[in-house]
């Protein structure tokens, strides 16, 4: 999902590396725009069966098969205290697999975007007026013509915390 229209990118929709560039995947959870460095991510595609988990966390909807893996999906909406989905939605999702010390997980969001080259000095600390529950996951953000772009740790957003 590269976007070709980048005034850089040559006749095969590549794109010149530039050093101080950092790539996200971007996606959309109720309307906000999120990304992920492009690193961190494995697979994008849209979950068929979710098994569910009794008893587990709220924020795991239940576990997929992926190629004869077993991984974890983390609901971000729930993750990130976002309301539900409409009940009457038709959609269910995309999925945003990350690795994390060697487990992987799919992040269950509403929509999946570009991936997107940035230039890292224009990224900015995360806002003071940012929710605090953001404010731990989120390392930076980025303004761009159309919205507020937050970056997400990957390894923060899928740690899930113990129940006191």
């Amino acid at each position: 999902m590269l976007s070709t229209d980048h005034p850089e990118a040559d006749r095969h929709g590549r794109h010149e590396q530039d050093e101080n560039a950092a790539s996200f995947v971007t996606f959309s959870v109720a309307g906000q725009m999120f990304g992920i460095a492009v690193t961190s991510v494995q697979d994008i595609l849209t979950p068929d069966v979710i098994a569910s988990v009794p008893l587990g966390p709220k924020e795991v909807r239940g576990l997929i098969n992926l190629r004869g893996r077993i991984v974890t999906v983390i609901d971000v909406r729930t993750r990130l205290s976002l309301p539900p989905r409409d009940s009457d939605d038709a959609r269910r999702g995309m999925g945003v697999t990350v690795e994390n010390e060697g487990e992987f997980y799919t992040l269950l969001v509403d929509s999946v975007g570009d991936v997107v080259s940035l230039p890292a000095e224009q990224r900015e600390p995360n806002p003071a007026t940012l929710e605090p529950l953001w404010q731990d996951i989120a390392d930076g953000v980025f303004r761009t013509d159309k919205t507020l772009l937050v970056v997400l740790d990957a390894a923060r957003l899928i740690a899930i915390r113990a129940k006191a």
